[in-house]
């Protein structure tokens, strides 16, 4: 037993660690966007749902000595490649620098590619360990339950999680973490190798051995062998394709609203599998009515967060609310699930539907959602999904009496759960399409351009809305189509940087990471140049005119000139030419969901803007965040490489002015001087606690709000 639990916890331990490691390492390739999150998680559930059935394939249909044999070789390619590929790249796992995509519209494809390059055999070899195990072991010992070692595994699965942000991301490199785990990975092989010699070394036996004894905690299903039933197999899809939507979609908005960093990952999926390891551990832990009311409870404050939106809660309100709705509803696909397990005989089977399921959940929300749902809708309408999943499956029993007070209030429950939940669903639906001119969704996110009348005729604008984060606006009446807005106003960093240069009067070169609307076009005059660096294409045609919404890049007087790609490895690519762009203001207004992207503040980041920059140039960079404090990670960068930095936070009026926080990085003291600069700034306090971040390591902890 010992042997089979530490095979089962140790490659689950290692199947959740690598899915970070590797996610955050080709984040910045992909500019940031939660998007490569959601990719990452599709490829990982396919290729368990395919370990799964080469595990019930090996033990359905070879004899013991030859499924022993067939995974010992399995084991041993995966060990050759490793450390093959790793010899190849000067390090293991992570892909190097050649795999990078040279544009910036595709995603999926690429994404896929190099996960299945960089950790497809191994994390495929970790995925059989599971169901194979179980299986070895319930034809050893036929006797105790082997559902005890599923719980075991998402025991390994959590730890793995909660070990990476708490422990590897803020201690090791990402190199000192691939080193790490590769060393866990060939320990596992070993042991696993011994496992499956010895399995090499046993007389044929039938497959499909009758099960002796009776598991201490099995159910009637369990104790009779019966076959499921069609019902009860389309339910073990149904089910874990519903958390799996929960789980990614939620991800995905923790993500849009906060920042995109593996703690923002690991959390919802560290809380998904704490729902597996109570539902299986023990039928105690789920109660159908107790959950019932509990997912009756954690529906309303979720209905309230979602429609209205509030931008003064703190982040932990947020998390806490999305984290509740995830546990409970979770708890309810897995608890329900668990009452289908059927006989040991029957489980590489059962490991196979809910492998499908939690692939069929990533695709729903990866491929299907994007091009079916105009907005971001998978949250609660996987949520609704799981109430009426819960709804069906208390129907079954609705055949015995109702006459039972507690039987009429989970009823009710039931009801107006779905109603409740219904009801808000439109109401979001509707509220996300009221003014709205445009939208699209793609790769990058859902865009809006919406048109907002104010009190007055001068006041309406079209405003651009990247999710729940707006781009910019530009007003519609001639008079002040002109005028700078938002976060991009004359008292902004930005604005401060460009007005204030030296050279303004004689020629600015500017670069923008980050296009918007294009609203620091207007800062343009007859000799500058404004070099704009944008990610999404869509958001270039419609900063460049299409609809008619903007026009700052149409009339400014400026050249202007637009490259369509993530500004950093763009910037890279025109390093590496010898094209330095001698930019006498660089604005990294860059964001991703609700944050600049965590791979342009770090200290390769910013070696690389000096590079692009004048000797007196400036560098001005966009942090506003209500959850995250960037400061001290751009005074630290700072410091570093010998900047003075300033801190303007400017107040927004509620019309023309919007609230943002900037930092101006430069070498150019007399710039920072300027009573006109130095007036509207001060320097930042403290940066303790913070480390400098580097490609190599960031830890989002300490800059929390």
């Amino acid at each position: 037993m010992a042997q089979y639990a530490l095979l089962v916890f140790l490659s689950a331990f290692l199947l959740f660690q690598i899915q970070p490691l590797i996610g955050k390492h080709i984040l910045p390739w992909f500019g940031g966007t939660s998007s490569v999150w959601s990719v990452s998680m599709l490829f990982f559930q396919v290729l368990l749902l395919v370990g799964t059935g080469y595990a019930t394939w090996l033990v359905g249909r070879l004899s013991p000595r030859r499924q022993g044999a067939v995974h010992l070789a399995l084991l041993g390619v995966s060990l050759v490649v490793l450390l093959v590929t790793g010899l190849a790249r000067g390090g293991p796992l992570t892909p190097d620098a050649t795999w990078r995509p040279q544009y910036g519209a595709a995603l999926i494809g690429p994404v896929l590619a190099i996960l299945a390059v960089s950790v497809g055999l191994p994390y495929f070899v970790l995925s059989t360990n599971s169901t194979l195990m179980q299986s070895w072991f319930h034809r050893d010992r036929p006797g105790p339950s082997p559902y005890r070692l599923y719980a075991l595994s998402n025991v390994g699965s959590v730890l793995g999680l909660i070990a990476y942000p708490f422990l590897m991301e803020p201690l090791l490199t990402l190199r000192a973490q691939a080193y790490l785990w590769t060393g866990g990975y060939v320990v596992f092989a070993v042991l696993a190798g011994r496992a499956a010699l010895r399995m090499a070394r046993r007389e044929g036996e039938p497959t499909s051995a009758p099960v002796e004894g009776r598991p201490p905690d099995s159910t009637a299903r369990e104790q009779t062998g019966a076959r499921p039933g069609v019902w009860a197999g389309v339910l073990c899809v149904l089910l874990p394709a519903c958390a799996s939507v929960l789980l990614l979609a939620t991800t995905s908005h923790i993500s849009q609203e906060i920042t995109v960093v593996p703690f923002f990952w690991v959390l919802p999926l560290a809380v998904y599998l704490l729902s597996f390891i109570l539902a299986f551990t023990s039928e105690r832990c789920y109660s159908r009515v107790w959950y019932i009311v509990a997912l009756f409870v954690s529906t309303l404050p979720f209905c309230w967060l979602l429609y209205y939106r509030p931008a003064t809660l703190a982040v932990w309100v947020h998390l806490g609310v999305y984290t509740l709705v995830l546990f409970v509803s979770c708890m309810v696909c897995h608890g329900e699930l668990a009452r289908l397990k059927p006989a040991p005989r029957y489980l590489p089977s059962f490991y196979l539907l809910v492998s499908a399921g939690g692939a069929l959940g990533g695709i729903v929300v990866t491929l299907v959602a994007p091009h079916l749902f105009p907005g971001f809708w998978e949250l609660p309408l996987g949520l609704l999904a799981c109430w009426v999943l819960l709804f069906a499956a208390c129907a079954r029993g609705w055949r015995q009496s109702r006459d039972h007070p507690i039987t009429w209030l989970t009823d009710v429950l039931l009801v107006g759960g779905i109603a409740i939940l219904g009801v808000t669903t439109l109401l979001y639906i509707q509220a996300g399409s009221v003014n709205v001119l445009y939208a699209a969704r793609n790769p990058y996110g859902v865009l809006q351009v919406r048109e907002y009348v104010g009190d007055l005729p001068e006041l309406r604008s079209y405003r651009l809305l990247h999710g729940t984060t707006m781009h910019g606006f530009q007003y519609v009446e001639a008079s002040s189509s002109h005028l700078p807005t938002a976060y991009y106003t004359e008292e902004s960093g930005a604005g401060l940087a460009i007005l204030y240069h030296a050279r303004r009067e004689v020629g600015l070169r500017v670069g923008v990471i980050g296009l918007g609307v294009g609203t620091l076009a207007t800062y343009g005059q007859p000799g500058d140049t404004f070099r704009f660096y944008e990610l999404d294409p869509d958001v270039v045609r419609l900063a460049g005119g299409e609809g008619g919404y903007f026009t700052y890049l149409e009339d400014c007087a400026a050249r202007v000139e637009i490259v369509v790609g993530d500004g950093r490895l763009s910037l890279e690519r025109e390093r590496a030419a010898g094209d330095r762009q001698q930019f006498d203001v660089l604005v990294v207004d860059a964001f991703s969901d609700g944050a600049i992207p965590v791979h342009l503040l770090t200290a390769e980041a910013f070696d690389l803007y000096l590079s692009h920059l004048r000797p007196d140039g400036i560098i001005a960079l966009h942090i506003s965040n209500r959850y995250v404090d960037l400061g001290p990670v751009a005074q630290l960068a700072a410091d570093h490489f010998g900047l003075g930095a300033l801190f303007i936070d400017s107040e927004g009026d509620g019309e023309r002015v919007s609230n943002s926080t900037w930092m101006l990085l430069t070498g150019n003291e007399a710039f920072l001087r300027r009573p006109e600069v130095a007036g509207r700034g001060s320097p930042l306090s403290s940066c303790a606690g913070v480390r400098l971040w580097t490609d190599d390591y960031t830890n989002l902890f300490p800059v929390l709000k």
